[in-house]
């Protein structure tokens, strides 16, 4: 966390931390010390720079060149000015070479964080003193990180707000420092009690007194290149990674903040356009009025929520990454034994040929050296950058966890956007593919010592042997049923590097018959619909590339639901039905009858769904029942022969299929009544229910196929579909039809 807490400029711990317009930090003073004048009122600053006279360069450890001078500058402008002249005095001290009396500068400066800074524009010697007339010098500020200039104002610098979250974040952090400091003992000295650490060896994770890290682990022979590092800050400590206690405290003696603009007023709502805290007056006074804002309280609780989140996915990768690591120093290991193999190998064939074969072994033996070095220099680099990338990431971690622990709302959310978009930064650069072994631990060379004495000379490896693809894993967490259809992925198994042009998933027939093909292609997850409810499939697949097809994976068994769920298909539902509660509800916009279908399909077993009858007006005719996917829908369910429905009013109901009407039968809905749809494809017929009773005898008989199920309905009917029922068990008498 260290690094987040570093000024991009001096390298040092920030030191009154000042927020830019593009939401980076930088310390106030190395704010003055890299601020531009512009060309238009460059002519006025000699005289007012010289006539102060040199000023002696003090800076802070760490400080980049020029930076010092810059500092001192600035603190003698702000001593002369008083309290009135600071803005002015901000002004004065953009020169800081010119203040310290040095006649060249710097071309560029760079902090010890890698950062260039913009250089100072020097006087030209023997200006003229600005008139009295003349108007304040304008200035302007380039931020070290991503180099976007910001204008200041008559206040100078003093027109960014200091961040006080990161202030109160790194006084706690040199606190732990400090006590963790103190608080490490030698683990190697022999007095008692032992004496304070001075320093940790990252290799050895060994703490050491300066007189014991002297005697037992010099810096020479093979201690030479351990690095050695402070003592870390144990788990107790205030910002050492403990539960952040000492937090809660800070925060709650800390002085409420108030308006940089009201000096009088606390921040009390959260402008969301400018993305700023505001107080009551700052709305009162209209520079807010027309902006959308919105109450402290909850933003910072949004805000604090969006971070958290975000966060969650930079530490799952960083858990991954961690096992990436472990992964690949296996590799290493696996290389350096397969490498020997290898060699053990091309020797014993080199020494069992004539002697023609000795200067030829010579040759094959650096290749396979070569082809180990290669490949323990690419995993070496791999492990670096994945290292860098951790550490930049845990840095990340702590910093917002840090931040999260803080109770400062205003403070917080001047910082949150730009965090939550660095955290999202930081978790997309864990890219698919970042988290793999660019090479594999073995050695693909083939040694063919079959051909004749004649041919000995051009012996040589045979590069890269191309094998059948591996036995391909089922990921077992991603596969997953859905009502009538399945979802299955796999992966090919790590440090496998055979080529794969693509898969073959086969699938039974759901009644333990022969597997058939459904899918074959790149890609390793892929979802089959339209298979029977309540049935049991089973499932492989398997790889292949030019030299043939890989074996089977293990077989995995996938049950289908046994009821179906399912809602009102808005996309083939005619444009005048109006679907709503997530596509369960449906009404129409026309007085005339329009269809809309089921999300579900059915070619075997029963089941059972029922619609509730939410609005009823004017005695309309609604109809319910099944109908094929290419059915007519603007119409009267039932009135063509891809639909079988049971179309009733507040009286009676009759059965319809291709606009014959039969099976005239009393009783009929009205609100509040129910309609009960029975689909039995085992004995292929259809049964309808009106508030629990069989509305006359089965609908229809001898239907097969794939159905889908529909509702037709006008403007005066609202209904309400329920799914996932099971088959009535108990049927009441139907009732007789009138013929």
């Amino acid at each position: 966390m260290e690094e987040e807490l570093k000024c991009p400029v001096c390298g040092s711990l920030f030191r009154e931390p000042i927020i830019l317009p593009c939401s980076h930090n930088v310390c106030l003073p190395c704010a003055r010390t890299i601020a531009v004048q512009t060309p238009e009122s460059e002519q006025h600053l000699p005289a007012l720079l010289h006539s102060r006279g040199p000023a002696p360069p003090a800076s802070a450890p760490g400080a980049a060149p020029g930076a010092a001078a810059g500092s001192a500058a600035c603190l003698d402008s702000e001593s002369a000015a008083g309290g009135g002249g600071g803005d002015h005095a901000d002004k004065l001290s953009l020169h800081s070479e010119t203040d310290s009396g040095y006649g060249s500068y710097t071309p560029s400066l760079k902090s010890p964080n890698g950062v260039r800074v913009l250089p100072l524009v020097p006087a030209p010697p023997g200006a003229a003193a600005a008139p009295r007339g003349a108007g304040p010098a304008s200035s302007s500020l380039t931020c070290p990180q991503c180099h976007r200039s910001a204008s200041l104002d008559q206040r100078g610098l003093r027109g960014f707000q200091r961040n006080r979250l990161l202030e109160a974040i790194v006084q706690r952090y040199q606190q732990g420092r400090a006590a963790a400091a103190a608080a490490a003992k030698c683990q190697l000295c022999d007095r008692s009690p032992p004496e304070p650490a001075a320093v940790l060896c990252e290799q050895c994770e060994v703490l050491y007194c300066a007189a014991c890290q002297l005697r037992c682990h010099p810096a020479r022979g093979p201690f030479a290149k351990h690095r050695l590092a402070p003592p870390p800050a144990h788990p107790g400590a205030p910002g050492g990674g403990g539960d952040g206690g000492g937090g809660k405290g800070a925060g709650g003696g800390r002085k409420l903040p108030t308006c940089a603009e009201h000096d009088l007023e606390n921040y009390s709502m959260y402008c969301v356009s400018c993305r700023s805290p505001v107080c009551y007056q700052c709305l009162e006074e209209g520079k807010h009025s027309k902006h959308d804002v919105k109450a402290l309280g909850a933003m910072w609780k949004q805000h604090k929520a969006q971070l958290s989140q975000a966060l969650n996915g930079v530490s799952d990768k960083a858990k991954e990454a961690k096992e990436f690591l472990v992964q690949l120093k296996n590799l290493l290991q696996q290389i350096q034994e397969n490498g020997l193999d290898y060699e053990a190998c091309l020797v014993a064939q080199c020494d069992a040929l004539v002697d023609a074969l000795t200067r030829q072994k010579a040759k094959l033996l650096t290749k396979v050296t070569k082809e180990r070095e290669h490949k323990l220099k690419i995993v070496w680099d791999q492990i670096n950058h994945c290292t860098l990338k951790l550490r930049q990431s845990t840095g990340l971690m702590e910093y917002c966890l840090e931040v999260i622990k803080e109770n400062d709302p205003s403070g917080f959310l001047q910082i949150s956007d730009a965090l939550i978009k660095r955290v999202q930064v930081s978790q997309e650069q864990w890219v698919k593919g970042a988290l793999e072994p660019k090479v594999s631990a073995e050695f693909d060379l083939t040694l063919d010592s079959e051909p004749l004495l004649q041919s000995i000379h051009q012996l040589d490896f045979i590069q890269m042997k191309c094998r059948v693809p591996p036995v391909p894993l089922l990921q077992l967490e991603k596969c997953c049923t859905r009502n009538n259809s399945v979802t299955l992925a796999w992966r090919m198994p790590p440090l496998s590097h055979n080529p794969v042009e693509g898969y073959i998933l086969e699938l039974d027939d759901g009644d333990g018959g022969q597997f058939r093909e459904v899918y074959v292609g790149k890609e390793t997850l892929c979802t089959i619909d339209g298979l029977h409810f309540n049935s049991t499939y089973n499932a492989r697949v398997k790889a292949f590339n030019s030299s043939g097809v890989g074996p089977y994976s293990k077989t995995v068994i996938l049950q289908t639901s046994d009821v179906a769920w399912f809602t009102f298909d808005p996309s083939s539902a005619h444009r005048d039905i109006v679907l709503s509660n997530d596509n369960q509800t449906a009404t129409c916009n026309s007085y005339d009858d329009r269809v809309v279908l089921g999300t579900a399909a059915f070619s075997k077993g029963v089941h059972y769904w029922e619609l509730h009858v939410d609005r009823y007006d004017n005695h309309p005719d609604p109809a319910f029942g099944i109908a094929r996917i290419n059915v007519v829908k603007d119409m009267m369910l039932g009135k063509d022969d891809k639909a079988w429905a049971m179309y009733v009013d507040n009286n009676r109901s009759w059965f319809m299929h291709c606009n014959s009407h039969t099976n005239r039968t009393e009783g009929g809905v009205s609100k509040g009544a129910t309609v009960g749809v029975l689909l039995d494809l085992n004995k292929h017929n259809l049964t309808f229910y009106i508030n629990g009773q069989q509305q006359g005898p089965p609908a229809f008989e001898n239907i097969e196929g794939v159905f889908m199920p529909a509702l037709s309905l006008n403007r005066n009917v609202q209904v309400t579909l329920h799914t996932g029922l099971e088959v009535p068990q108990s049927v009441k008498q139907p009732k007789l039809p009138n013929n």
